[in-house]
């Protein structure tokens, strides 16, 4: 038994290091939107702010976009051209793949400060991209309503992880100190 410890140590390591960091961060954004209910943000202050920068791009790129609180549950209502489209839900601040970013860096950490910069960094690269992405799934949305089920489901959710995706291996490939330990 020994021996495996031994020799699966930095395996053991990035999945003890990974569950941690990740039960964390899960454990205070519930925390934080536990603590949201009743604020002026409404449903909770990541979500709000993606929906008006929604909104923002929208109306920047031609549409007349509008949010609004939905009424009946804790969303944003997407009104493009006077046409109910969309609701923007907490899952779609970007905040849990963020989470699920930043545990995978730490658990295969390079240098303090290269670290903390690379989850900062990427976090903000995810929240941009999300941001693009939601502005673009919403004009996909209102000109091809009949492929909403492909765009909705498959094609945005690839395009999101699969950013997530490439940071992570740009990070094992350039700064995590635990491959190169190894070669």
């Amino acid at each position: 038994m020994k021996a495996l410890l031994i020799k699966y140590k930095l395996v053991i390591r990035f999945i003890l290091l990974f569950l941690l960091v990740y039960g964390v961060l899960t454990f205070g954004y519930n925390l934080y939107l536990n603590l949201s209910t009743g604020t002026k943000f409404y449903p909770d202050y990541a979500t709000h702010l993606v929906a008006k920068q929604t909104e923002h791009l929208l109306n920047s790129f031609g549409y007349d976009a509008q949010i609004l609180p939905h009424p009946n549950e804790p969303s944003m209502k997407l009104i493009l051209n006077n046409k109910y489209l969309a609701r923007i839900i907490e899952g779609c601040n970007a905040i849990s793949i963020i989470n699920l970013f930043v545990s995978f860096i730490i658990a295969f950490s390079g240098r303090l400060k290269t670290t903390l910069l690379y989850c900062f960094v990427g976090s903000v690269i995810i929240y941009i991209f999300n941001l693009i992405r939601i502005v673009v799934l919403s004009i996909g949305l209102y000109h091809y309503p009949e492929h909403e089920e492909i765009l909705h489901t498959v094609i945005f959710p690839m395009l999101i992880y699969g950013i997530v995706f490439l940071l992570w291996m740009f990070w094992v490939n350039r700064f995590s100190k635990s491959i190169k330990q190894n070669v």
